[in-house]
C-alpha cells in the first residue's frame, strides 16, 4: 500500500477496495495515536490545494524530520489555531522558528500563540522570490505589448527566460538571452534587481545583510517600475521575517514544498479525492511519519518467540500443540512486562497476554490451527 495505489493493491492482494481502505485508516489512527505528543522545534506551516477551485488544506510540517504533523481544512487563522491549541504554552516556548509565507491569516496565528513571535518568523525567501518573479512578468507583458503596437517582436517567445535564474538557464537558450540583456528594456531592468535580491540569503551575517538590503530598497524603489516597487514596499512590511532567517534559524519551507509534491503524487495517483477526510488519511499514511505498523513486544529476543521458533523446527505438528504448558506463558508474562496489548486478539481475556506467536491455547496460535508457521 505505500508502493501503490488502493485499488492495485486490492488487485495484487485479491481484497475489496473497502477492506484495503479500513486497513489504511486503522492504520493511521493506530500510529498517530501512538505518536509522542512533542512539538517539534522548526515548524514549517504551508497550504495545499485540496481541489479544484479556492478549497484549501492547511498543512504543519515537521522541517527537521520532514514530516506532515497537522491537517486542517481551508486556510484561515482559526485553520492554524488548532495545531497550537493542542499544546501548552509552555510546550510551545520550545518552538524557536517557524517558516511560513506571508499570509496573514497565518502570521496573527502565530503571533496570538508563540511569545517574541515577530523573532520566531521566517518568511520563506522562495515565496518572496516567486513574488518578485510575478513582477518581472507583469513589467514584460507591459513592455512586450508596447513594443508590438510599434511592431517590434523583440521580446516575443521570451517569456520563460526571464522567469529562470540565471544558474539555472538552459544553455540553449544562453546566447539569445545574453543579446536580450544587452538591450535597453525595462524588462532588463527588472530582472536584474530580481536576481540580486536573491544574493542576500548568501549572507550569514544580520548586519551585513541588513546593509546589503538597504542597499537593494534603493535601487528597486528607484526603478521606475511600480511592480518592482510595489514587491520592495511589501518586502519593507515583512522585513522583520526576512531578517529573521539570520537570527532565528537559517530555514525554508523546502522540505514542506518537497511534502508537497509528494501529496500532489498522491491525488494523481487516487485520480483526485472527493472526500477531504480520505484525503488527510492518505497524507498522513504516506507523509506522517507514523509507525503504521502493530506494536510488536518490546523486548529483543522474547524467550516465548525464540522457545516457539526452536520447537517448530524440531517437532512435528501434533506435538506443536500438545507439549507447550501454560506455566511457559506464564513465566513469559513476567519477564516481559512491557508487553503491548495491542498485538493481542480483542477477543481474548484481558489477564491472558500471550505474545501471538506463543502456541499456548491463550494465544493467537493457539486459538487458531490454521497458524502454522510464525
Amino acid at each position: 500500500m505505500k508502493e501503490t495505489d488502493i485499488s492495485g493493491a486490492a488487485n495484487i492482494l485479491k481484497m475489496t477496495w473497502d477492506e484495503h481502505w479500513g486497513i489504511m485508516e486503522r492504520a493511521v489512527a493506530r500510529g498517530r495515536a501512538a505518536k509522542e505528543h512533542q512539538v517539534p522545534a522548526l515548524l514549517g506551516v504551508d497550504e495545499k490545494a485540496a481541489r479544484k477551485g479556492h478549497s484549501y488544506l492547511t498543512l504543519v510540517y515537521d522541517i527537521a524530520g520532514g514530516t506532515v504533523e497537522y491537517i486542517a481544512d481551508d486556510r484561515k487563522q482559526a485553520s492554524l489555531d488548532g495545531y497550537f491549541d493542542a499544546f501548552s504554552p509552555a510546550e510551545r516556548d520550545s518552538i524557536t522558528a517557524v517558516a511560513m509565507d506571508m499570509w496573514e491569516p497565518y502570521i496573527n496565528s502565530v503571533k496570538e500563540h508563540l511569545s517574541s513571535a515577530e523573532d520566531k518568523i521566517v518568511f520563506d525567501r522562495f515565496h518572496i522570490m516567486k513574488h518578485m518573479g510575478e513582477a518581472v512578468y507583469t513589467v514584460r507583458k507591459g513592455e512586450h505589448r508596447e513594443l508590438r503596437a510599434e511592431g517590434i517582436e523583440t521580446l516575443t517567445g521570451s517569456k520563460y527566460l526571464w522567469l529562470y535564474a540565471e544558474k539555472n538557464l538552459p544553455d540553449k537558450h544562453k546566447s539569445r538571452f545574453q543579446d536580450l540583456k544587452k538591450l535597453n528594456l525595462r524588462t532588463g531592468r527588472a530582472w536584474a534587481i530580481k536576481e540580486s535580491l536573491s544574493a542576500l540569503w548568501r549572507y550569514h551575517q544580520l548586519g551585513w545583510a541588513l546593509t546589503f538590503y538597504k542597499q537593494w530598497f534603493f535601487w528597486a524603489t528607484h526603478s521606475r517600475l511600480k511592480p518592482v516597487i510595489d514587491v520592495a514596499y511589501m518586502i519593507k512590511r515583512h522585513l522583520y521575517g526576512i531578517l529573521n532567517y539570520f537570527s532565528a534559524a537559517r530555514i525554508t519551507n523546502a522540505t514542506a514544498e518537497g511534502l508537497n509534491s509528494k501529496i500532489q503524487t498522491i491525488k494523481k495517483m487516487a485520480y483526485g479525492f472527493r472526500n477531504r477526510e480520505h484525503f488527510k488519511t492518505a497524507i498522513f499514511f504516506h507523509c506522517g511519519g507514523l509507525q503504521l505498523y502493530p506494536g510488536t513486544h518490546g523486548e529483543p529476543g522474547c524467550p516465548a518467540i525464540l522457545m516457539y521458533v526452536e520447537f517448530v523446527l524440531t517437532s512435528s505438528t501434533s506435538e506443536r500443540w500438545g507439549s507447550h504448558e501454560r506455566n511457559d506463558c506464564r513465566e513469559h508474562q513476567s519477564r516481559c512486562e512491557r508487553s503491548d496489548s495491542r498485538v493481542l486478539s480483542e477477543s481474548m481475556a484481558p489477564d491472558l497476554r500471550c505474545h501471538r506467536f506463543c502456541p499456548c491455547p491463550d494465544s493467537l496460535a493457539g486459538r487458531d490451527h490454521r497458524l502454522r508457521r510464525p
